[in-house]
């Protein structure tokens, strides 16, 4: 008999190795870009993968202003924000983000996907979306992800 133990491997915060990744948003559809980048954040694409630990690596997202929703969703999604305040609550439609803060769309979908925790909050931290084509993260050396 083979006296060989196969043991599960429990990830903790000095074994994560963190990779960096650009994703190009450029006419992907929101939901299912955003999705596969929250799985990227929690690390699920790692054998690794252990769901107490922020195992994920970082994401930069770049052409974020060109997404794409399927449907009406461009007049019909709202975003909906509340300061606190009576009468404080401001709502805008998917047009209205593109022309104003491009970013919020992916910003405001992954962090709907990641779980609502202190992990939940790191592993956002570990997102990076711009507008253009240019990211000032090139000392990183970010591998293009390709889903």
């Amino acid at each position: 008999m083979d006296t060989l133990s196969y043991k599960t491997i429990s990830a903790n915060k000095q074994t994560v190795e963190r990779k960096w990744y650009v994703v190009d948003a450029e006419g992907e559809p929101v939901g299912r870009l955003c999705s596969k980048i929250a799985h990227v954040l929690r690390g699920k694409h790692k054998p690794s993968y252990t769901p107490h630990v922020d195992c994920g690596d970082n994401v930069i997202v770049i052409n974020a202003d060109k997404v794409r929703f399927t449907g009406a969703k461009w007049s019909q999604k709202e975003y909906i924000t509340f300061s606190g305040y009576p009468g404080g609550q401001k709502r805008a439609t998917a047009e209205e983000m593109l022309a104003k803060k491009p970013r919020k769309i992916v910003e405001n979908a992954v962090k709907g996907m990641l779980p609502k925790t202190k992990l939940g909050r790191a592993m956002f931290k570990k997102l990076h979306v711009y507008e253009g084509t240019e990211h000032p993260h090139d000392a990183q050396k970010p591998e293009e992800f390709n889903f």
